[in-house]
């Protein structure tokens, strides 16, 4: 099979197997979309890291050396302001931080649309 071929001279049969062929004027209708819980199994076992972030700041390696245990850190952040909650280091929410015995947790509150790549 030809290696150099154009997406759109791709058809059914330089296809080995029975796998959908992308072509340029595809659209969600062309994939079957799931619909149940089942049908999104495969990807129940792949692993992401998850990130919540409090707030942000900077300092000089000097100021950094000076802390101490019970050193306080301001962050840019107001106390009841939303913060931020990342997937594989995407932005995907803003929620609050909740006690849940004994441990910290996060309430989600909004999920951020991301904007088209």
């Amino acid at each position: 099979m030809d290696k150099n071929l154009e997406l759109d001279e791709l058809n059914e049969s330089s296809v080995l197997n029975d796998e959908p062929v992308l072509r340029k004027d595809s659209g969600p209708e062309d994939f079957d979309i799931p619909t149940s819980t089942s049908d999104l199994e495969a990807v129940y076992n792949i692993p992401v890291k998850v990130s919540a972030i409090l707030g942000k700041t900077q300092m000089k390696v000097s100021q950094l050396m000076k802390l101490n245990k019970g050193a306080i850190i301001e962050l840019d952040r107001k106390v009841g302001e939303a913060i931020d909650i990342y997937v594989n280091n995407n932005l995907v929410a803003r929620g609050e931080v909740v006690v849940v015995d004994d441990k910290l947790g996060i309430t989600m509150t909004e999920i951020v649309k991301s904007a088209p790549k």
